[in-house]
């Protein structure tokens, strides 16, 4: 080799280690923003499985919740509209009482009182498996403001019946332990 050769490649080896220095001896002026702190990936993506298990646990329990509200939403409008059939089936059963208590038993009327006593019968079954249920008579009870509506007041015939149901003018009937229509007295008041 020749002493230029030599001297070209001692040249090159003085700026590669020269390079190197420099490159090694880089002060750190980044800017705190750039400067990134190693996290381990996997404590990264342990966070990140518990955060998605606690967001997926809140989903499963807004799910649940809505399921449950739903469902006794549903069996309210289902008892609502019950309740709505029912009540306006009450005055088609008032109206067979009356008719059976003003039909004259004779022997023509015969088979019309019993046409009417089979269709009120079943009218009432029907509506005693829909859940109406009918409240006892009120004749000589005391009032009762639960479960009973005085429409009028008349003198008792007798001091016993002071304050007391003197005559049903229309029939209670209740749903379950819920009054559906209260019954129509009529109270005797103290003379």
């Amino acid at each position: 080799m020749s002493e230029k050769e030599a001297h070209k490649e001692e040249e090159l080896n003085q700026e590669g280690a020269t390079h190197t220095n420099e490159e090694a001896q880089v002060p750190d002026t980044e800017s705190p923003e750039k400067q990134t702190v190693e996290i381990d990936p996997v404590e990264q993506l342990k966070d990140e499985v518990q955060d998605l298990k606690d967001q997926n646990l809140r989903l499963y329990a807004e799910f649940e919740n809505f399921r449950k509200r739903t469902a006794k939403e549903r069996l309210q409008m289902m008892d609502s509209a019950n309740k709505d059939t029912l009540a306006a089936l009450l005055p088609v059963l008032d109206d067979f009482d009356r008719a059976l208590k003003n039909t004259v038993a004779t022997p023509e009327n015969e088979a019309v009182l019993e046409g009417l006593k089979l269709i009120q019968h079943k009218l009432g079954e029907t509506l005693k498996n829909k859940g109406l249920i009918a409240m006892e008579s009120t004749i000589g009870k005391g009032f009762d403001v639960e479960e009973m509506e005085a429409i009028t007041q008349i003198p008792a015939p007798t001091p016993e019946l002071a304050g007391k149901v003197i005559d049903e003018v229309e029939k209670g009937y209740k749903i379950g332990e819920q009054v559906l229509r209260y019954a129509k007295v009529v109270v005797g008041k103290e003379a």
